[in-house]
């Protein structure tokens, strides 16, 4: 004859959430990792892309490239070989080289900026006649080395 349901004690449920507590601390890190490992996979193939559509523009534009502000604009429209400095360009023999303005994997923002700290910018892009300089940022503003 039964006295009552028999439920868990205290000591096992404890052994329990100690069990769960210990795997959660061996896998949550691994699913971070693995984010972090998906945005630097990410952040690396998109600046290798931009980089190689800035290089095809500069082909195209008697070795000049995007000059600075105006670099996602020439980027996304159709311009002549001599319009390298404006942010509407005439032009309809070359381009466009991308659609939408691309987006940095780690601070989530799209535009480009000079500073060498800009929190409002994904990226780093400096331009002289001849040469540039394109870069991710840090989710800081600060300018990415690594890659």
């Amino acid at each position: 004859m039964r006295t009552g349901s028999r439920g868990f004690s205290l000591i096992e449920l404890i052994i329990v959430v100690m069990i769960l507590g210990i795997l959660a601390a061996i896998v949550l890190p691994r699913f971070t990792n693995a984010s972090d490992n998906a945005r630097d996979s990410s952040a690396r193939t998109t600046l290798a892309y931009l980089r190689n559509q800035v290089e095809l523009f500069k082909t195209q534009h008697n070795e000049a490239p995007p000059q600075e502000g105006m670099l996602w604009d020439l980027m996304q429209k159709q311009s002549s070989t001599a319009e390298t400095n404006t942010t509407n360009p005439v032009g309809t023999k070359i381009g466009p080289y991308f659609r939408a303005n691309p987006e940095n994997p780690w601070n989530l923002m799209t535009r480009a900026s000079s500073l060498s700290v800009d929190t409002q910018a994904g990226w780093y892009y400096k331009a002289s006649p001849t040469t540039y300089e394109l870069r991710l940022r840090n989710v800081d503003g600060s300018v990415n080395n690594q890659y």
